[in-house]
């Protein structure tokens, strides 16, 4: 372990306790993007939801999930890794956002991640609304192609347009990603698809495109070793990025989110399944959807911030086995 990697560390709660200092994700040091030329690994808030069509509140989603995350250990004992050992890992700040216009904010969001791309960085995001995923496809897809995408979502997000005219919502980012050539839909994936519809064409354009949709009542049949084989199998071996909205899970488990679908997975299932993404060749990832006024205890947040741990933990270790970026 070099001197490089070891400013790198999160705080020692031996010497700081956790309720203490400012919040960062992970309790990382916070590097401004400019000064990031060292960095593997930058974790990245979104605060911002002008996509939300209902239940509006995940723009506070990033600095709750920042402050939860200071529950976060160093050590993996299922993975038996210390990511921060296995690559340099940094909180980046959040992109810049227009509170009040879609597109602007995400030609804001984009840019920001294209100097995070061209730096060689792989880019770990908290959101935000489901929309902020698709600034973050287009930058990545500018370094590496079109890229797979495991997803996993009570809504397969590939919707059209809302109120006629409005191409951009949390629930239409993938259909645009797809009709952008930055998302292939052939290698892409969507497990925990669940709840009513406003007509049974809503999922049809996804399923022509070829997505493999896994509904809630499949993955039941199926069981989960089954759905994490059909996971590799779909994505393969090439470019790769999962996409966590928290409402993948029963609202037991995740209240504090825009769009609550009961039925859903529970928080061990989406470790386990995270945890299994191992191999995969993943150039980012994020966690969408957190709405911290809409569950006050803050428990949403901290199950925000665990999958981002998941995620954090699994592309460490594929930078890890590779020796490095």
């Amino acid at each position: 372990m070099t001197e490089q990697h070891n400013r790198f560390m999160p705080v020692d709660s031996n010497g700081t306790p956790r309720f203490a200092g400012i919040a960062t994700f992970m309790r990382l040091p916070h590097v401004p993007l400019e000064e990031a030329q060292d960095v593997d690994i930058g974790l990245i808030g979104v605060p911002w939801d002008g996509g939300t069509t209902n239940r509006a509140g995940a723009r506070h989603g990033p600095r709750q999930m920042r402050d939860q995350s200071s529950l976060m250990r160093k050590f993996h004992p299922s993975l038996e890794i210390n990511p921060y050992q296995l690559a340099n890992c940094a909180d980046l700040g959040d992109t810049p956002v227009n509170p009040v216009l879609i597109e602007d904010t995400l030609s804001r969001v984009e840019t920001f991640f294209r100097q995070v791309v061209d730096q060689g960085i792989l880019p770990l995001t908290a959101g935000g609304d489901h929309l902020i995923s698709l600034p973050v496809l287009r930058a990545l897809a500018e370094r590496h192609g079109p890229l797979g995408m495991v997803h996993f979502d009570a809504h397969t997000d590939t919707f059209d347009r809302y109120f006629g005219g409005c191409k951009y919502t949390h629930g239409t980012p993938f259909r645009r990603a797809i009709e952008e050539g930055v998302l292939d839909p052939k290698r892409t994936i969507q497990i925990g698809i669940r709840g009513g519809l406003y007509s049974e064409q809503d999922d049809v354009w996804g399923l022509e495109q070829g997505i493999r949709v896994i509904r809630i009542e499949e993955y039941e049949d199926l069981g989960m070793n089954a759905v994490i084989d059909e996971i590799h199998r779909v994505v393969g071996d090439q470019k790769t990025y999962v996409s966590f909205d928290v409402d993948c899970l029963d609202p037991v488990y995740a209240p504090g989110t825009g769009t609550p679908e009961v039925g859903g997975l529970n928080t061990l299932e989406a470790q386990r399944m995270l945890r299994n993404l191992i191999g995969l060749n993943l150039v980012g990832g994020d966690v969408v959807e957190v709405s911290p006024p809409f569950d006050p205890s803050g428990n949403t947040a901290l199950v925000g911030a665990t999958m981002m741990w998941e995620i954090l933990c699994v592309l460490a270790n594929n930078i890890g086995r590779k020796g490095g970026r």
